[in-house]
């Protein structure tokens, strides 16, 4: 299945069990406090968690994505679920700065 189904599901289950989430949440990125841009992920889950979700094979660039959202959110956690033909894999990211 193609990403954005896979998004739409699990939107559907957060709702179903009750879980304060957001979906493409937007942060602005800044230069010289002007903002240039913006990034949005996949979710932002009880106002803690960055979740990103990506089909396919593990590549490093996912964790880039990742770790430049959960910076620039400045939450301290952010989680990959990475779907693929036989499984999901989740890896985390840590903010500790």
């Amino acid at each position: 299945m193609k990403e954005k189904h896979y998004q739409r599901a699990i939107s559907k289950l957060f709702k179903e069990k009750g879980i304060n989430f957001q979906e493409q949440f937007a942060i602005p990125i800044k230069l010289k406090e002007k903002e240039v841009g913006k990034y949005f992920f996949d979710f932002l889950v009880e106002d803690k968690v960055v979740l990103e979700i990506k089909v396919g094979r593990l590549k490093r660039t996912y964790f880039d994505q990742l770790h430049s959202y959960v910076k620039a959110s400045g939450k301290k956690l952010g989680i990959l679920a990475i779907f693929t033909e036989n499984e999901v894999k989740f890896r985390r990211i840590l903010n500790l700065y």
